[in-house]
C-alpha cells in the first residue's frame, strides 16, 4: 500500500466529524488492537490495550512502539463509532469486541 494512501475515520465522541489518516498505520494498529482485546467484557482498559498491542504491532509501521497511543486512541474510536468494538460499564473504561 503507497505511503500516502488514506483512509476515513470517524469518532463516537464527536458524530458526524471525519478525518483522513495514513491507510498503512490505521491497518496495522486495527489489527493489533482487534488481536489483543477480548470478545467479552469486561474487556480491557485503555492503558491495558495500550500494552497488549504491543506484540501485535507491525515495526514497519511503529518501530519500538513509537506513535502507538495516538493512534490506538484514533482506531478506538473509529472502530467505537463502527460498532466493531464498545465499551464496558463504569469506570475506567474498558474495551472489548462485539460478536
Amino acid at each position: 500500500m503507497p505511503d500516502d494512501e488514506k483512509i476515513l475515520i470517524e469518532s463516537i465522541t464527536s458524530p458526524h466529524h471525519t478525518e483522513w489518516v495514513n491507510k498503512a498505520k490505521y491497518m496495522a494498529m486495527r489489527h493489533a488492537l482487534l488481536a489483543a482485546l477480548p470478545a467479552q467484557a469486561p474487556g480491557l482498559t485503555v492503558a491495558e490495550a495500550n500494552i497488549a498491542i504491543l506484540p501485535h504491532l507491525s515495526e514497519v509501521e511503529f518501530p519500538g512502539g513509537s506513535k502507538a497511543g495516538w493512534w490506538l486512541k484514533a482506531v478506538q474510536l473509529d472502530l467505537e463509532a463502527k460498532h466493531i468494538i464498545r465499551r464496558g460499564p463504569g469506570k475506567p473504561v474498558r474495551l472489548f469486541k462485539c460478536l
